[in-house]
């Protein structure tokens, strides 16, 4: 069900622990020649282009390539209300986290007269990207619209694939999100063309459409498969994005206190969302690691997603890794850098401010990774495949710029003059001090 890789006696470099841990192999390389002339096709073809895209990847052709803003208000009314409930008590906790990660501006009185601030400024307009291949994520819905709201982001567009059985619209409970969230607007586009609708903007082709069908954005977010990732690695430049997505990860850091139940639902909840997720186990307990593949057996089986998980689990990405104990078990996570990473030990809190790696940690056997993908308020758009040692996940600070605003006055600048020309001398740059020099 789930190999095995036995660390325990060896001394290990770095280079060579990154070797021996497993990890999806995502191909974006490939994916991007494929994808460039789809880009291409909708710079040029605007509206046109999408509708054909549709029709040849999702098997329909949008009538609204836009959603019209009352089919997405209207989806609410249908929204089972416990899924209602359960939504609107994720977006009050993720906006209560979020609210609080929107950093200060300040001013530094560098010398009398010397000024320097720091503005955070929200970018002007952005697309959220919400996956609808295996599974459709409302959740993603929340996690990218709040944290581009939070930081004061004005204009935001959701994208989301046409659904075949849908008449060519996005999941209902997607459009019903948009809709509690206050977003109108909302394309019935996927996939690479999504990407580059977003980048590039698009004109409009039919009646409905209107001239523009869809304006530019600034930064491009949200999860999605390799097409996605590698249309966002070629539109980057263009517009900021937040990451190239791979196939989801969770390592769990276990102890023998840990709970073999809980460990194998875990890796299991996970491994549901894609045939390439990566489930790990990391532990010195060798009874722990064959409890936990018994579990394995018998919660895949009974699974809805048997075979998505089972192909997960089986692959070269997942594996139960024993160590001689839990420092050296640190080190393999910290070395590994999980999108999730799980801590299920004695004293698991001490043992997670250690962690220098993860894209998020969840603390003790009662916060599941499960509980940050809905509901624990934190955001579970996280970096992937390593880019944990690098990155972050999405927040607030995803949709900000910095911008420094520089005021002295003429006795500020005297100051400093000469030591200004005397640098812009030494860099062969004297027009730059002449620049000073003209003030006096």
């Amino acid at each position: 069900m789930i190999s095995r890789i036995d660390l325990r006696g060896r001394t290990l470099s770095r280079r060579e622990l990154l070797d021996e841990l497993p990890r999806a192999e995502l191909d974006v390389e490939h994916a991007a020649a494929a994808v460039a002339p789809i880009l291409e096709q909708v710079r040029a073809h605007g509206a046109a282009a999408l509708r054909d895209l549709s029709e040849r990847f999702d098997g329909v052709r949008p009538v609204h390539v836009r959603v019209p803003a009352e089919v997405v208000a209207a989806a609410v009314d249908a929204l089972d209300p416990r899924v209602r409930a359960a939504l609107e008590e994720t977006i009050v906790r993720v906006r209560r986290v979020h609210a609080a990660q929107r950093p200060a501006d300040f001013t530094v009185e560098v010398a009398p007269g010397a000024q320097v601030r720091q503005r955070w400024l929200p970018v002007r307009r952005v697309g959220l990207y919400v996956p609808g291949g295996l599974a459709v994520y409302p959740s993603s819905v929340v996690m990218n619209v709040v944290a581009a709201q939070e930081a004061g982001v004005e204009s935001l567009a959701v994208v989301s694939p046409p659904q075949k059985d849908r008449d060519g619209l996005p999941d209902p409970v997607v459009l019903a999100t948009c809709a509690l969230l206050g977003v109108d607007e909302v394309y019935a586009v996927g996939g690479a063309q999504a990407v580059a609708m977003l980048a590039y903007g698009a004109a409009g082709s039919e009646d409905v459409d209107g001239e523009t069908l869809c304006e530019p954005v600034d930064v491009i977010t949200g999860p999605g498969n390799v097409y996605v990732a590698a249309a966002k690695r070629l539109v980057r430049g263009l517009v900021g994005i937040d990451a190239e997505a791979g196939p989801t990860e969770i390592a769990v850091l276990a102890d023998g206190t840990a709970d073999a139940v809980h460990v194998a639902a875990d890796l299991v909840s996970q491994a549901e969302h894609d045939p390439l997720a990566a489930a790990v186990l990391v532990t010195p307990s060798v009874e722990l690691a064959g409890a936990v593949e018994a579990k394995l057996v018998d919660r895949v089986e009974d699974t809805v997603n048997r075979e998505r998980v089972a192909t997960a689990l089986r692959g070269s990405q997942s594996a139960i890794v024993l160590v001689d104990d839990l420092e050296a078990g640190l080190a393999v996570v910290n070395a590994y850098g999980a999108e999730h990473l799980e801590i299920q030990t004695v004293d698991a809190a001490a043992w997670a401010e250690r962690v220098t790696s993860a894209g998020a940690i969840f603390v003790g056997p009662w916060s599941p990774v499960s509980l940050g993908d809905y509901m624990a308020g934190s955001n579970h758009v996280l970096p992937t495949g390593g880019c944990a040692h690098f990155a972050s996940g999405l927040g607030v600070h995803s949709f900000l710029r910095a911008v420094q605003v520089i005021e002295y006055d003429a006795d500020a600048l005297a100051v400093v003059a000469d030591r200004v020309v005397a640098l812009a001398d030494a860099e062969g740059l004297p027009a730059h001090g002449e620049a000073v020099r003209a003030r006096f």
